[in-house]
């Protein structure tokens, strides 16, 4: 049996887990260190930290595929709303609401993602996959209403309102990262230091300018090394995990598995001293987590074509796809441009860049 036939989505899930680990943790973080700190300063040094992990990450030229000039278009728009938008809005809504309510919120970029992935790469997404979808929908919903009665409940003390519009600053975060996540797919067989470093770079940038046009002061040296530290393993370490599941399993797919992220924070959270769970709070939560349990439960197999094609990746020779020859042979994954030949089989299979058929 050749390498990952029998599990195809294995190393898929466990690289998009390790990622949601760390993005999770990330979240109730950002919200600590970021207490007083501008919005887009918060994501200038969260995303100063993620472009160092990107330029310690890159690898040799024979081992990845290196970015082109044709990807500069897609970088911007990924660092536009995955390195601007994205954390502005998640530093603020962080300001403005509940810690535990806002990761649990976010699980809904796994919702925008498998929608773009599915419009614009035509991912397979069975009865399973939509039921899933609604259930994480139904799930945010649920979250919004207890913060809309906890801001009628606090509207006497003139909180309550802050703490939607918060919520809602979350929600838009989480929209911005899914047109993040589905434009990376494209990208997902660069080199991930490359692309970690790319985003990272403009993002902070950006950021960085519009800190200084809005007269945003400097944050404690210590506060500042907390971010960088936090932008570093919660943005620059978890985006190139996830881009290497996206490479394994597809944009659907690892939007999913990353919806674990949430419950993360929230549990990081709550042990933080953010406020007891309610019973909408739970609610949201158990709707959330039967979503992703029956996202992941998917499984696709079936006779399928693979027509010829020319493309330049990171590969092995053991996993059934590749068998063009080489003099000496290479041992373990690297990059060249290679051709594929037409070929029919039948096998376990997610939507990788070698099976995006359509059905």
């Amino acid at each position: 049996m050749t390498r990952g036939a029998a599990w195809p989505a294995l190393r898929g899930g466990a690289l998009a887990l390790l990622a949601a680990l760390l993005f999770g943790v990330s979240t109730p973080l950002v919200q600590q260190f970021g207490t007083g700190v501008g919005a887009f300063t918060t994501a200038a040094l969260l995303y100063a930290g993620a472009a160092a992990v990107g330029a310690l990450s890159r690898r040799r030229v024979e081992r990845e595929a290196r970015l082109l000039r044709t990807d500069f278009p897609r970088l911007l728009a990924m660092a536009a709303c995955g390195a601007v938008l994205g954390p502005v809005a998640l530093a603020w809504g962080l300001q403005h609401t509940s810690g535990t309510s806002a990761s649990l919120m976010l699980t809904l970029e796994a919702l925008f993602t498998a929608v773009l992935a599915r419009w614009l790469y035509r991912e397979t997404m069975d009865g399973r996959v939509w039921g899933a979808m609604a259930l994480l929908l139904a799930g945010g919903m649920v979250l919004v209403l207890d913060q809309a009665l906890g801001a009628f409940a606090a509207s006497s003390t003139g909180g309550g309102g802050a703490q939607l519009w918060g919520l809602l600053a979350v929600l838009l975060a989480t929209a911005a990262w899914g047109v993040d996540n589905t434009l990376s797919r494209a990208l997902a067989e660069r080199d991930p230091g490359q692309v970690v470093l790319a985003k990272a770079a403009l993002g902070a940038t950006a950021t960085a300018l519009l800190a200084v046009a809005a007269g945003e002061p400097l944050p404690a040296a210590g506060t500042a090394l907390a971010l960088l530290a936090v932008g570093a393993t919660g943005y620059g370490l978890s985006l190139r995990l996830y881009l290497l599941a996206q490479r394994a399993f597809g944009a659907a797919r690892t939007g999913s598995v990353f919806a674990f992220a949430p419950f993360i924070g929230a549990a990081l959270a709550v042990a933080l001293g953010d406020r007891a769970a309610g019973g909408l709070l739970l609610l949201g939560s158990v709707l959330m987590l039967a979503g992703v349990l029956l996202h992941l439960a998917e499984s696709h197999a079936h006779v399928h074509s693979h027509e010829a094609l020319a493309h330049e990746h990171a590969h092995r020779h053991d996993d059934g796809h590749h068998d063009h020859s080489h003099d000496p042979m290479p041992v373990g994954s690297h990059s060249h441009p290679h051709v594929h030949t037409p070929l029919r089989h039948a096998h376990a299979h997610v939507p990788d860049a070698h099976h995006a058929h359509r059905h």
